[in-house]
């Protein structure tokens, strides 16, 4: 008697192994909070950091040079990036932003990384720092361990977070788990306090400097000044009492050349630890065998300063704080390859989509940069367009074409007003005017090109100025900016007088 045919090819199916299979590809999604591109080697090969974990994802993946987060209408820009990550929308489409009654859908929290993820079947777990941060989508990840571990011990610190990724795995193959997976393994540092482990605090000449009063105490094995350090800004960057650049501990209002290097070095111990967790969890995922067949990013919310232009915080829009680092590794992805990429932190959600063979919700607003991660293209974007509006408004904007980018301020109620253009190709580190000063290239070793400089006042680019301002418009148009900066057609606009919701329980965000 002959079996049915779709029997038979029931009961073969049934003995083809597991393996044999098309298996949906896992992703692990790094994120750590304040880290400025530069830190790296991969992007700066004077750098004094040690990442051997980080150079080998670079080595065996791809690196993007132009990946940035859009922006922050408050002083805890971390909150504003993170949404945009977790949902795709742009800046002023989020639920938290001023325009939210009118130019956010419901429910969002639905068509959220995780939410959609797990809709496709996979097990998705969390670990990241408590707060200012997207939490009805936090609460979305079937697995979640939270906590702000900033400490200078593996129970305080970045250990933590690598143990609750590890006890996720080893649960998984206790278990025999075949499901795909999605973790977003996020941490809390380098975010200040940036308390390091005593070794590593050692190794870049830096102490947990807690003292207001006090200089930390000079050491030679200190990492060398940023090549843009400045003693101080050259005019008000419009956020008064802004906590990031007043009160951050082991700084506060000091821009030294001494307590800089200091927290430069508490930088360095901090991120170093995160390279070394984060090298617990790939050898894991190799032993299990997981690890050709998983997506691995690598990011942060946004840039950090600390002393670049004499800044310490990340509200401005420098390429050391508009700019992230993005790493990519997986099937797929060639081997050493690098490219510009031109895209924004919440381009990862309909990448992640496309990577996986999910369709991206409809909510998403972000582009895929896949083709750029297969070697299709080489940019997603062709301007990007950033904000800082959580001081004074209208703000900061800033506006990018190529090798040109214009930033405007206007602030203090107008009492602030300036325009800055520079060409990166020729002035990757937009030096200032001030960064010629004798004194300054005294202590960091630097001294510019006469051209490196800011372009705006030449008559030689007024017609490339022009340009970029009208680029600008176009983008703010474009994005909804529910502002003008004074130079500009008010568009009859109105702006909204309510500010973005407080955190919950009414507490001040960690960062202001």
């Amino acid at each position: 008697m002959k079996l049915p045919v779709l029997l038979l090819a029931f009961s073969f199916a049934a003995l083809v192994p597991i393996d044999a299979a098309e298996k949906r590809p896992n992703v692990l999604f790094i994120l750590v909070d304040d880290q400025a591109p530069f830190d790296l080697k991969i992007y700066d090969p004077t750098s004094p950091l040690t990442t051997p974990n980080l150079e080998k994802l670079a080595a065996e993946g791809m690196v993007i040079d132009r990946a940035y987060h859009m922006g922050g209408f408050v002083g805890a820009v971390c909150t504003p990036s993170r949404h945009m990550i977790m949902s795709g929308r742009t800046l002023w489409h989020l639920p938290i932003g001023p325009l939210a009654k009118t130019h956010c859908p419901p429910n969002l929290e639905k068509e959220t990384i995780p939410a959609v993820f797990n809709r496709a079947g996979y097990d998705t777990m969390r670990t990241c720092k408590q707060g200012n941060s997207y939490e009805a989508a936090n609460k979305e990840f079937t697995v979640r361990h939270d906590a702000s571990k900033r400490g200078g011990d593996a129970e305080s610190g970045s250990a933590w977070h690598a143990e609750q990724v590890l006890n996720f795995l080893n649960t998984r193959e206790e278990a025999k788990d075949v499901d795909p997976f999605f973790i977003y393994f996020g941490f809390s540092h380098p975010h200040d306090t940036r308390d390091g482990t005593p070794e590593l605090l050692a190794k870049y000449g830096a102490v947990n400097h807690a003292d207001e009063k006090t200089l930390p105490p000079t050491n030679p094995q200190a990492p060398p000044l940023p090549r843009n350090w400045l003693p101080e800004y050259p005019f008000h960057y419009g956020h008064p009492d802004l906590r990031d650049e007043v009160a951050v501990s082991g700084v506060w209002k000091n821009r030294d050349a001494v307590t800089i290097r200091n927290e430069v070095g508490r930088e360095y111990a901090c991120v170093e630890n995160i390279d070394i967790q984060i090298g617990r969890v790939l050898d894991r995922l190799e032993a299990m065998g997981e690890l050709e067949n998983t997506y691995i990013f690598y990011t942060s919310d946004h840039g950090i300063a600390i002393g670049r232009h004499g800044l310490v915080g990340k509200q401005n829009l420098y390429e050391h704080s508009w700019r992230v680092p993005y790493l990519v590794k997986g099937p797929g992805i060639q081997a050493g390859a690098r490219a510009e990429g031109n895209f924004y932190l919440l381009d990862t959600l309909a990448t992640l989509c496309d990577l996986a063979g999910i369709p991206a919700p409809a909510t998403n607003e972000g582009l895929s940069f896949k083709p750029v991660l297969m070697g299709e293209r080489k940019t997603v974007r062709d301007t990007l367009y950033g904000v800082y509006n959580g001081g004074t408004k209208p703000g900061m904007r800033s506006v990018r074409k190529g090798d040109w980018k214009l930033i405007q301020y206007d602030v203090m109620e107008g009492q602030v007003r300036e325009t800055q253009l520079f060409n990166l190709a020729e002035n990757p580190d937009e030096f200032l005017t001030q960064h010629h000063d004798s004194s300054v290239v005294a202590l960091t070793g630097v001294k510019p090109e006469a051209h490196q400089r800011d372009l705006a006042e030449d008559p030689k680019h007024a017609g490339k100025l022009a340009e970029m301002k009208a680029l600008l418009l176009e983008e703010m148009r474009k994005h909804d900016d529910p502002w003008r900066m004074w130079d500009q057609p008010d568009d009859g606009l109105v702006p909204p007088v309510e500010e973005a919701p407080k955190a919950k329980g009414g507490k001040k965000p960690e960062t202001e």
